[in-house]
């Protein structure tokens, strides 16, 4: 049960932490788009292939989030049981490998995007990775904890 949790986790964490960033940061902040560092956005046609790219990466979470619930609720319906802290765990645990992954990959490696694109490579990058960090070490000592506590039995 542990890894069909873990996996469920992760996978769902993963996602809703892509939901997160693309909401907050692309859509309400409007701080950056996938290849705002590529493409500056002062030009129209720049704007809307930035605008597919995020499309992309939307689609992208949607499937993830899509993937982690159908996991969740196959090993829930497989063990008739359910360690909430340890979903919640492996959750904070996806969201934390979602922003070091991404945030390595594209604000780093890549040089795609910057948290704050006004700022270009910044502290804001560097804080995005740590936070990624505290999420992976917080949501794994959580599912830990978890999984010595015991589960919620389902009818």
């Amino acid at each position: 049960m542990k890894k069909d949790i873990r996996k469920a986790g992760i996978i769902l964490g993963v996602g809703l932490g892509g939901f997160v960033d693309g909401i907050v940061l692309h859509q309400l902040l409007q701080a950056h788009s996938m290849l705002s560092a590529k493409l500056p956005q002062d030009v129209l046609v720049n704007v809307k292939v930035s605008m597919i790219w995020d499309g992309f990466f939307h689609l992208f979470t949607w499937i993830y989030t899509t993937w982690g619930i159908v996991l969740l609720f196959r090993a829930v319906k497989k063990h008739r049981e359910t360690p909430g802290r340890m979903v919640v765990g492996y959750c904070l645990f996806g969201w934390g490998l979602f922003n070091v992954v991404e945030g390595l990959l594209d604000h780093v490696v890549f040089n795609l995007h910057h948290v704050i694109e006004a700022y270009g490579q910044s502290w804001a990058d560097y804080a995005f990775l740590a936070f990624g960090l505290l999420l992976c070490i917080a949501g794994w000592k959580y599912a830990s904890m978890g999984a010595k506590t015991g589960v919620v039995k389902l009818v």
